[in-house]
């Protein structure tokens, strides 16, 4: 609520004079009451209940349920007029990409892949997952995801093609070539109806690559946004047999009661990323610094002033004295999800001795696929599962990374379950007294610190948080809302769009047949 600024009145007390300017302040007192009263009342029906906002304490045995919803759930159906996609003949060409990074930063990509097919009217062919760039993974999109089931869920949205078909050209079989193009990071809608629209109309078929963050996150379009919601969260459905294994992890985790997962980032290409490397002895530094040369851009980084402000990936140790002094003791029962730990044993061993129920993947499940795949996609596929699944999720360093972003933003959408975010910059200084040997109200400073956080409730998304990390309001609805916009859809909206497509299909198949009829010389292709 704004303050309503005024000018100090001076007068003085006594006689009638003093009465009369008394009158007048209440008089004015009364009015600025009302006017913020009236403020108050329609700043409420214009804004959006978040749920309860910050906790005035720190309670494990609500931690260890699902945050306040704020009476918002999940729906990332359309709730405006969502035309079914282009039938063949109008469709204005293939769209195909390479989605390069890891299995997360390909996750965003896919999703921004079938956004821009939806914005150019276009045909989506089966994106391509890079093999090369991070994983050395040859196991692809069919090695990793559900074909039939992606295909099939966005059949509303995009048409999808496992690959560019033939097409007849003079009397023979041609293939279409895709007219390569690197689009520019963070493009914006318009780059891909003109600039690419063109090529594609031009080429018939279009290739991006590479095809990592080529679209911007921040779109004021509601639909759109929720469409990649519906890909995201719905038609990304891992293959059965990664499925399956997953569950089994969480159901063997949580036949002992409640279990946390933490994404333990502490690994050399985030440390060196960060710059963070003088905790490290000269060795260390040594591989540190040569695969930052090797990887980053040049940059002079200065560790005290990087640790200050929060710019550091938190150790193991940090992560352990943060869960204790928020009251987890060394009962807890914690799945690690993390690549290989850098420096070893000599960093986990303060974690490891205040949290000795450590387990990850490959210690819960002893199967030859994922000990032969423990780094690889399928390794890091069975991990997000397990972190999707846990009662808690904590992330220890949320800043660059998509495998803890998108974990965020699913937990939210599957129900506003559970995540422990420390605020590194809020516990820096804390962790420095402590280091300095200023220890008294150590515990304390961290709980404090930690009660300003978000628990997984809806929250606005602020700079620099991504859309893939908090997708609230746009993916989420109410029954009773303050705002018409955020109303749920209609029960039976996938009735709706499906109608929608059986008519449209109808009439290009009418089409097709008069087509044929009429000069049955033409091929389909031609056509």
């Amino acid at each position: 609520m704004r303050r309503l600024g005024h000018h100090r009145q001076h007068a003085k007390l006594g006689g009638a004079g003093g009465l009369k300017g008394m009158v007048g302040r209440l008089s004015i007192a009364v009015a600025v009451l009302m006017i913020c009263t009236i403020s108050l009342m329609l700043s409420s029906t214009g804004t959006r209940n978040t749920g309860s906002g910050y906790r005035s304490e720190i309670k494990l045995d609500e931690l260890w349920r699902s945050a306040d919803s704020g009476g918002w759930k999940p729906s990332s159906a359309p709730r405006s007029d969502w035309p079914p996609p282009p039938a063949p003949s109008e469709s204005n060409g293939y769209l195909r990409v390479r989605c390069n990074g890891g299995l997360n930063q390909q996750r965003s990509a896919i999703c921004n892949a079938v956004l821009a097919a939806r914005i150019m009217n276009a045909t989506l062919v089966l994106p391509e997952l890079d093999a090369n760039s991070f994983w050395h993974d040859e196991s692809g999109f069919y090695g990793i995801y559900d074909v039939e089931h992606f295909i099939n869920t966005l059949r509303f949205d995009v048409r999808i093609v496992e690959r560019i078909p033939e097409i007849r050209k003079n009397g023979k079989m041609k293939k279409i070539k895709a007219f390569q193009i690197r689009p520019p990071r963070d493009a914006p809608i318009s780059w891909y109806t003109t600039d690419a629209l063109e090529k594609m109309k031009q080429h018939g078929a279009i290739y991006l690559t590479p095809f990592s963050h080529r679209l911007a996150e921040e779109i004021d379009n509601a639909e759109y946004q929720r469409l990649r919601c519906r890909v995201n969260y719905h038609a990304l459905r891992f293959k059965p047999h990664i499925m399956k294994l997953s569950q089994s992890i969480v159901d063997k985790l949580r036949s002992q009661g409640h279990f946390m997962s933490i994404h333990l980032r502490f690994e050399m290409d985030m440390l060196a990323f960060a710059g963070c490397l003088d905790i490290f002895n000269p060795a260390e530094k040594m591989i540190l610094k040569k695969y930052r040369k090797d990887n980053f851009a040049p940059k002079v980084l200065n560790y005290d002033e990087r640790r200050a402000i929060g710019k550091c990936p938190l150790t193991p140790e940090e992560v352990g004295l943060i869960l204790r002094a928020m009251g987890f003791d060394n009962s807890t029962r914690i799945y690690l999800a993390a690549g290989e730990l850098f420096g070893g044993d000599r960093f986990m061993k303060p974690f490891r001795t205040r949290f000795p129920q450590l387990e990850n993947h490959s210690s819960v499940e002893h199967t030859d696929e994922l000990a032969e795949n423990t780094r690889g996609l399928l390794g890091s596929a069975v991990d997000y599962m397990v972190c999707l699944l846990s009662d808690i999720f904590m992330p220890t360093y949320d800043g660059p990374s998509n495998f803890a972003n998108n974990l965020l933003g699913h937990r939210l959408y599957y129900g506003f379950r559970t995540t422990i975010r420390p605020d590194r910059k809020a516990l820096a200084p804390i962790f420095i007294d402590r280091e300095n040997g200023r220890t008294a109200g150590f515990d304390e400073a961290v709980r404090q610190a930690m009660l300003k956080t978000n628990f997984g409730g809806p929250h606005k998304r602020v700079s620099p948080e991504s859309f893939y990390t908090n997708s609230w309001p746009e993916c989420f609805c109410q029954t009773s809302p303050q705002n018409p916009a955020d109303k749920c859809p209609p029960d039976d909206v996938l009735q709706i769009l499906s109608s929608r497509l059986e008519s449209e299909e109808s009439e290009e198949t009418d089409d097709l047949k008069s087509l044929t009829t009429s000069n049955l010389t033409v091929s389909g292709a031609e056509r």
